[in-house]
């Protein structure tokens, strides 16, 4: 079968904080035929500092990246970490003025046409691959499990630069997760601050924004939260017990890439999904799910009696 190649850009988290989101990111990719070429030589692109500092600077470190994507004659590089994207897009954006674009590549061996484009792995598989290539490729349905889709501030965001989904109601992650078999819990704070880098200068700001993301979840009956940003899935997961500190109630609300439950559906080993990297584990919530098909089955069974 045929399917897409593109460059791969996985961020510095992906190799770190965040192992478990690039593996299963490679994972689907592959399952669903989509070849990803790293990008050669791929250095930080400033993250979320470096514009704070510098714009010029900020997108010198992005426009290194794309130059290398550019040295292998691709047009599109794909990332998984929304913080990378913007990082990414930004750049691109800001050196379509000749002025700035020159300031850039003063400082840069190998200047920057800016003739790639960086888009997010969520919107490939979604415009690229199709919501009808992954329906067809679930093996094992997430049927019985309510996820809420939590996409952060900065996927769809600012509309002008991200140019993807509905930057107040995206629905990408919703589709494929519905398409997984999932039951997709309509989550109101989907674009919602959990907090972003304060986890560590403002870990009350954290506490706060991500106590009351986790708090819609439970209100609404989900299973388990879905993300697709390492900073967020860091704050809601690993960062849980600090918002059961700071609402008074406690947590046990897994939080995963969405990346791990289309692995799961599409029959990924689970050694490449990284499920024991999670803080808050998914055992319980997979084992209800395979209960309540179990359940089904035996129901139907016994209806056709």
């Amino acid at each position: 079968m045929r399917g897409h190649s593109f460059a791969y850009y996985p961020g510095c988290s992906g190799l770190g904080t965040s192992m478990e989101y690039d593996s299963s990111t490679r994972a689907v990719c592959k399952a669903l035929f989509v070849e990803l070429h790293d990008v050669p030589d791929w250095s930080c692109c400033g993250s979320s500092p470096a514009h704070t500092v510098d714009h010029v600077l900020s997108a010198a470190l992005s426009a290194r990246n794309l130059a290398k994507v550019e040295s292998t004659g691709r047009e599109t590089v794909i990332t998984p970490c929304p913080s990378c994207l913007t990082n990414l897009r930004t750049a691109g954006h800001r050196m379509e003025k000749p002025e700035f674009r020159a300031r850039v590549n003063s400082l840069l061996d190998t200047p920057c046409k800016g003739d790639v484009q960086a888009k997010s792995v969520l919107q490939i598989l979604v415009e690229d691959v199709g919501l009808e290539m992954i329906a067809a490729s679930v093996q094992k349905p997430l049927k019985g499990l309510k996820v809420a889709p939590y996409y952060g501030c900065i996927m769809n965001r600012p509309p002008e630069i991200m140019q993807f989904d509905d930057h107040e109601n995206p629905m990408a992650m919703d589709r494929i997760l519905a398409a997984l078999g999932a039951e997709v819990v309509p989550f109101p704070l989907k674009v919602e601050c959990c907090g972003a880098s304060y986890g560590v200068a403002r870990k009350d700001v954290v506490a706060r924004l991500s106590s009351k993301l986790l708090d819609t979840a439970v209100g609404l009956g989900a299973d388990m939260m879905a993300t697709a940003c390492p900073l967020c899935q860091m704050n809601l997961d690993l960062r849980q017990e600090q918002a059961s500190q700071h609402s008074g109630r406690a947590y046990s609300m897994p939080v995963l890439y969405f990346t791990q439950l289309m692995g799961m559906a599409l029959g990924v080993a689970e050694a490449e999904l990284g499920f024991d990297k999670l803080c808050v584990s998914p055992d319980r919530a997979f084992e209800a799910m395979a209960a309540s098909t179990i359940a089904n089955k035996q129901s139907e069974r016994g209806s056709r009696v």
